[in-house]
């Protein structure tokens, strides 16, 4: 399997984005980066998503993508506007013809950590050894390289189960 992975931590005020590209087992780090909104009101922060996401999806051309699933706070405010962030980034993957997988977060970080409960901290040292990053990494960044990082070794796994299956009923109709 070959492909450039699309990573996406979406945020209403920093959305982080990772393209890793994925021969066999072997992860290659591609570029990542932060769409950053702050100081926009919502409609054009929602924009702003959209066509930053195209401008990368255009520049590298992902064959897959990978969002993490809104986390449920305290606040439900904050959660909706996480909801419509998500939504600009999917309709983004979308609009390029890109099926997108989504992940929780706790899914996210036993792939890399294999501690669904691990904090920022190990999620970004993670990231870094197994892409070979030796520069910092922005927070938002590094998880959506951990998103796109999940995603290869779920499909990995998916493919070898697969394989698995297949080679087993081909013993039985012997």
């Amino acid at each position: 399997m070959m492909a450039i992975v699309l990573g996406i931590d979406p945020g209403s005020r920093v959305t982080g984005y990772g393209l890793i590209n994925v021969i066999g087992n072997k992860l290659d780090y591609v570029a990542c980066g932060c769409i950053r909104t702050e100081t926009d009101p919502l409609p054009e922060r929602l924009k702003s998503i959209y066509d930053g996401l195209c401008e990368i999806i255009e520049r590298h051309s992902p064959q897959q993508a990978a969002i993490e699933e809104v986390f449920m706070g305290r606040n439900a405010g904050s959660a909706l506007k996480l909801g419509q962030a998500r939504g600009s980034a999917i309709v983004a993957c979308l609009s390029h013809e890109l099926s997108v997988e989504e992940y929780s977060a706790r899914k996210v970080k036993q792939a890399l950590v294999g501690n669904g409960g691990a904090d920022k901290a190990q999620v970004q040292h993670m990231v870094r050894a197994l892409l070979g990053i030796s520069d910092t990494i922005a927070e938002d960044a590094a998880d959506a390289l951990a998103v796109a990082i999940c995603h290869a070794n779920t499909q990995a796994s998916l493919i070898r189960m697969a394989g698995a299956k297949s080679f087993t009923r081909k013993r039985w109709h012997q």
